[in-house]
């Protein structure tokens, strides 16, 4: 690996610093159970799925736009015929996914401690904001961060304009990330450089074949304190 050039590091936030996605899962099972008298759980997770693919345009990532869909999901199956009960049930379960503790992943702090010495230090990560802002503050990690960047999405445009706002050329940045799809294969097609931390559960929307060899702008690792063998 030559990451020599680096000057700036951003580190994505669900699943990279800390957990989110398996408690996006578990509400998924609860709703399922909650619908069972409708479809089999199966069904239920498709139909939830490609609710949130055709409002994703309108909604973008976060748990905002992910209790809007199960709730329009137990419309559709249900034929309009779901109790308001369960309506308040699903509402329920989406403020509790807004107010959960954040659970960092290991050895986060540690790394982000031992880089801030010799780097800038930024968060690039996509979804709500008010959500987003929320988990930041409560991470305890926030100081650690030269700038906070919530993007709406995380295709080459909005790198681009990452880039822009932190003056950096992509040659000089670094993303660490656990979506190949999100964290990744964007910052390589522009020319920057990416570490994969797979984390043991991804979102369907986030997952894809297609996997770069590692060189001399790639590394994957197992986890993020690996990071601090190549930096």
């Amino acid at each position: 690996m030559n990451f020599k050039e680096i000057e700036i590091i951003g580190f994505d936030g669900d699943d990279t610093l800390w957990v989110n996605e398996p408690l996006y899962q578990d509400i998924e099972k609860k709703l399922c159970q909650l619908l069972k008298d409708y479809l089999p759980a199966g069904q239920v997770s498709a139909e939830l799925f490609k609710t949130e693919m055709s409002n994703l345009e309108l909604y973008g990532y976060g748990a905002k736009g992910f209790m809007l869909s199960q709730i329009e999901t137990a419309i559709r199956i249900s034929k309009k015929q779901i109790p308001a009960s369960v309506i308040d049930q699903i509402i329920d379960m989406g403020k509790r996914l807004l107010s959960n503790p954040v659970q960092l992943l290991d050895g986060v702090a540690e790394v982000l401690k031992e880089l801030k010495q010799r780097y800038k230090l930024i968060v690039a990560t996509k979804g709500d904001l008010l959500d987003q802002q929320r988990k930041l503050t409560q991470s305890g990690l926030i100081d650690h961060f030269h700038h906070i960047e919530i993007m709406s999405d995380k295709q080459a445009g909005n790198y681009m304009q990452l880039f822009r706002n932190i003056a950096v050329e992509p040659q000089r940045f670094l993303m660490v990330g656990n979506s190949m799809k999100s964290d990744i294969q964007p910052i390589l097609q522009m020319g920057g450089n990416a570490v994969y931390v797979p984390f043991h559960t991804t979102w369907q929307h986030e997952t894809t074949d297609e996997e770069p060899q590692t060189g001399n702008n790639y590394l994957k690792v197992n986890s993020i304190s690996e990071i601090l063998h190549f930096l």
